[in-house]
């Protein structure tokens, strides 16, 4: 089992716009993050987390010309606002159309509908996306391709709900600010922790560095990988040295295997 981290940056990427600071003008790649999103390669299963607006620009760095499902996190643009670009992966083997299924609680699934209206009319124009959306429960396990996910529940704010994913002795969270005991549980046994760390300094909706760790401290994995990371998380090169023994920040292209 493989994952690659296809963006690590908050959901104004790094650089973001108009800011001169000085990870925001680094020219480490390390420093350079698309919307934060992720890529699991299980045997011959390939499934994407998330598809915000730099899905086309993460999808032709892997190269990869087939995926067989997407995870949505939440409905928020950052990570889904790229879903019209996988109608490249269903017209790829043209003529063959290859339906690429979404998978989404039904709060996020509804603003998919939405967003992507013409997706799902009974009358489509040439080219539109070609996808099939499943909702899930947030609660219950459900499987790709034989690849058991057990989803992992918890709050973006009090405003919003978010998901994240266990696949066997690998989790992957982002844009959490709270989650209860019970599903601390379900993390339990994890060996690598992907989890969201927007800043060193409280935020409202997101975790911060501390209180990522704090959670890895209760799962206990052998590795704590941070994502969605801001530009005010400081340099790469420098933070990395802040950070306790066993937690590292992730960066794009980051692969992890299990």
């Amino acid at each position: 089992m493989k994952l690659t981290l296809l963006g690590t940056g908050t959901s104004q990427g790094v650089p973001t716009i108009g800011c001169r600071c000085e990870v925001c003008r680094s020219t480490d790649t390390h420093d350079q993050r698309l919307r934060t999103s992720a890529m699991l390669e299980v045997g011959e299963c390939r499934i994407v987390i998330d598809c915000g607006p730099d899905f086309r620009q993460q999808m032709l760095r892997t190269g990869v010309r087939q995926i067989d499902a997407i995870l949505l996190t939440h409905e928020h643009k950052d990570h889904t606002a790229g879903l019209d670009d996988v109608r490249a992966f269903n017209f790829v083997d043209y003529p063959i159309i290859r339906v690429v299924d979404i998978y989404a609680t039904e709060r996020t699934a509804r603003t998919v509908r939405k967003d992507f209206d013409y997706a799902f009319v009974e009358n489509k124009y040439r080219g539109v996306p070609e996808i099939r959306l499943h909702e899930i429960d947030g609660v219950a396990p459900f499987t790709i391709k034989g690849v058991e996910i057990i989803p992992i529940a918890g709050r973006h704010s009090s405003r919003f709900e978010v998901t994240g994913f266990r696949f066997g002795t690998l989790a992957y969270m982002t844009d959490f600010k709270e989650i209860e005991d019970s599903e601390i549980e379900k993390l339990k046994g994890v060996e690598v922790l992907v989890i969201n760390a927007l800043r060193w300094e409280q935020h409202p909706s997101h975790f911060s560095v501390e209180e990522a760790c704090a959670v890895a401290e209760r799962v206990k994995p052998r590795r704590t990988i941070l994502t969605h990371l801001s530009h005010d998380i400081g340099l790469h090169a420098q933070a990395a040295g802040r950070l306790p023994e066993g937690v590292e920040l992730g960066y794009d292209g980051m692969e992890i295997e299990i």
